[in-house]
């Protein structure tokens, strides 16, 4: 599974995890044993917990003494110390062999405070005789062996335990305590001890839940961050491939639902086999007899969990591609929203979103009923497990087999243990879906963008100074932009000059623009080369590269901010006097002084508070703003009128003399006084000279020419 992999990268985290969950566990499996304490000792037994007796009178001492084994009596002699009042005490060598001291006293004590438990002897006359030594020692100990036999034979081990609980009470009775007063110091110390494990429990939960949103969070945080940095270094060949609203699904979505099953995986599926094994293990102490319940009913469990997997898995599967689809519909509605309303489509982009909508809803509701009926068939296990145990419990009860403490003990560890399987079986349904979206984060994280950065100590050294312009070359550039389809470009070869203007113009989808892409290198060529003063600009740092060049794009977009962080988008450290001179250069300067904010005048996501025009020169000033040495303008004075498109061609030959400008224009009034003009048609050059070598000399752009301005105003130079 891929989603494990970005797990195991936080090893320290997932190690100090099961540590917590592991005490955590013991706290949780420690309770129900001390509701049992509760139910068996606190209210059966009164609190009393041993038949190895804190305080027994001489008269007891000595009957014990009498009819133990020597090796009992021993051990008797060496646990209980004799008081100045003549009663005899537990010592600390009794308390740490208790479990020894039970087992020796256990039927000596019900001898002498219950003789009737062995009706085939008459105690009081044996030990009379005894006293008159009318009978041995050995005789006294080889009847209570006899005795001992005789209750082990007719009643079980708990019955005879509870019997020597009840001789011990006796004792105490005898003693005058205030068995009140050790039943409510029972409840409280173990009330205590549950108080404890509680608070335990809750520490470990919440620091174990604080280590698991922390690491989920910065896994999806990382994750988020690779994806960024690689969708950033794509060209427009790696986004069509996966769509930009595929892309944005990947980043929020997908990544959202490895950060949920990560977090899932830390808090729930690491402690429920820890809680599981804990629970079988106490299940076995408690009372292995009624271990088939536990086992039959983890079986039907599995068997639920491997049906709903396999019908809910393949739906998990379509639902990521059902995001993208809603995604995708949703984004070109709103992106097209003036054209949806222009042509009146309300209606139908209505049916198209509904259509995919309705998909995602119906595999969503599948998997949903399929999860929802997890819930009331584990439901219907449990209290079918619950009535077993209660039933069968019952029976051992009654049969003094079981106590009722550890009845509800064993149905409490049941629970725990069919939980902790229902856990695992829940997130094994949901890890299909998050690893398929695991596996598209992949798939972009392993995508190789089309354009690479030179090996280190390859790239080619560049003067980076903007104050000087570049010379642009291309040598015989031939592109498409899939190597199965036909060229966009075919062969074509220009020099621009440093500082000179260079013009671009033809028909539309000649490959005007894809010129300035080239030149940019959002894509890289199939065959010749393009170098920038003399160096392939394959060799250069693309960094370094587009660092030496401004570009205007043909759709003009602003981000949300601010007109000055617009402009200085390239260069955050611009002063407010360079961003003045580049608005001004822009001839932008007459609206943005119009603001009251100024340059701090709010701008939309997208520039949709301001006009074309407006958005088309703020684009220009952004250019120019970083002083670059080409400066690329695809046909973004189109949405200028002729004055303005002549101010700011003015104000780029005066103030940005030294630049090389290539400009792709649809005017030839634009274009004409250009030291160059570039003529395409099917992607081929048919054109290349000055104005009036083209209009006499190139048949494609005196068509053109003529169809936009008579003859006199051509021949006449530049329209203003």
């Amino acid at each position: 599974m891929r989603v494990f992999r970005y797990l195991f990268a936080h090893k320290g985290a997932l190690v100090l995890v099961v540590c917590l969950l592991m005490v955590q566990a013991f706290a949780d499996l420690a309770l129900p044993n001390l509701t049992s304490q509760i139910v068996d000792v606190g209210i059966q037994q009164a609190g009393i917990e041993s038949a190895a007796v804190d305080e027994m009178s001489a008269t007891t001492y000595g009957r014990l003494d009498e009819m133990l084994s020597s090796a009992d009596k021993e051990l008797l002699e060496k646990s209980y110390d004799e008081e100045e009042s003549g009663n005899y005490r537990l010592n600390g060598y009794g308390a740490a062999h208790r479990s020894e001291l039970e087992k020796a006293l256990s039927v000596p004590l019900i001898i002498i405070h219950n003789p009737e438990a062995t009706p085939e002897q008459n105690w009081q006359e044996l030990f009379s005789r005894y006293d008159k030594n009318e009978i041995t020692r050995d005789d006294l100990i080889r009847e209570v062996n006899a005795a001992n036999e005789y209750l082990h034979v007719h009643n079980d081990e708990g019955i005879t335990e509870q019997m020597a609980v009840s001789a011990a009470r006796a004792e105490y009775e005898s003693l005058g305590y205030d068995l009140s007063g050790m039943q409510t110091g029972f409840f409280l110390r173990v009330g205590g001890e549950m108080c404890g494990f509680a608070a335990l429990v809750m520490a470990a939960s919440i620091a174990v839940s604080f280590i698991a949103s922390r690491t989920g969070a910065r896994i999806g945080y990382d994750l988020r961050r690779k994806l960024f940095t690689k969708v950033v270094s794509f060209t427009e060949r790696e986004i069509e491939r996966f769509s930009a609203a595929s892309l944005i699904t990947r980043g929020t979505n997908d990544i959202q639902l490895i950060q949920m099953v990560c977090i899932m995986f830390m808090r729930m599926v690491l402690y429920a086999p820890i809680l599981a094994i804990g629970g079988i293990i106490m299940v076995m102490v408690t009372n292995a007899s009624l271990g088939w319940i536990v086992v039959i009913a983890i079986i039907c469990v599995f068997i639920l969990i491997g049906v709903i997997f396999a019908v809910a898995t393949p739906k998990f599967r379509i639902m990521q591609k059902l995001i993208d689809r809603v995604n995708l519909v949703a984004r070109e509605m709103l992106s097209g929203i003036m054209v949806v309303r222009a042509f009146g489509r309300e209606s139908y982009e209505q049916e198209r979103f509904d259509a995919a909508s309705t998909k995602l809803m119906r595999t969503q509701l599948f998997t949903n009923r399929t999860m929802t009926f997890m819930m009331p068939s584990m439901t219907l296990i449990m209290n079918l497990v619950s009535v077993a145990i209660v039933w069968f419990g019952g029976l051992a009860v009654d049969e003094g087999t079981l106590q009722t403490g550890d009845l509800i003990a064993f149905i409490t560890y049941s629970m725990v243990i069919i939980m902790g399987f229902l856990m695992i079986g829940m997130i094994a349904i949901m890890l299909p879906r998050a690893d398929v979206a695991a596996r598209r984060v992949e798939e972009v994280l392993a995508c190789v963008p089309s354009v690479q950065d030179p090996r280190e100590g390859e790239a080619a050294s560049q003067d980076t100074d903007g104050e000087h312009g570049a010379e642009v070359t291309f040598d015989h550039v031939t592109f498409a932009y899939d190597n199965d389809t036909e060229p966009v470009i075919h062969n074509v070869s220009f020099t621009a000059p440093a500082g000179s203007t260079l013009a671009i113009i033809g028909a539309t989808g000649t490959g005007k623009s894809t010129i300035l892409k080239l030149i940019e290198r959002f894509h890289d060529v199939n065959e010749g080369s393009i170098s920038i003063d003399g160096a392939d600009i394959r060799a250069i740092d693309q960094t370094t590269l587009r660092g030496q060049i401004g570009y205007v794009p043909q759709k003009a977009f602003l981000f949300s901010g601010t007109v000055r962080t617009n402009v200085s988008y390239g260069d955050d450290g611009l002063s407010d006097e360079d961003v003045w001179e580049a608005i001004r250069a822009a001839q932008a300067a007459e609206f943005v002084e119009e603001r009251d904010e100024g340059v701090n005048f709010p701008v939309a996501q997208g520039g949709t508070n301001v006009s074309g025009g407006q958005r088309q020169r703020l684009a220009i000033a952004r250019a120019l703003a970083i002083k670059p040495k080409v400066l690329l303008l695809d046909d973004c004075l189109s949405a200028l009128d002729y004055k303005t498109d002549a101010a700011v061609r003015r104000s780029l030959s005066e103030q940005y003399a030294d630049a090389t400008k290539i400009i792709v224009a649809q005017r030839v009034s634009t274009i004409m006084d250009a030291d160059q003009i570039v003529v395409l048609d099917e992607g081929h050059v048919v054109g290349l000279g000055t104005h009036a070598e083209l209009l006499s000399g190139c048949d494609e752009y005196r068509e053109i020419a003529t169809s936009q301005l008579s003859m006199e105003e051509l021949m006449g130079g530049v329209v203003s």
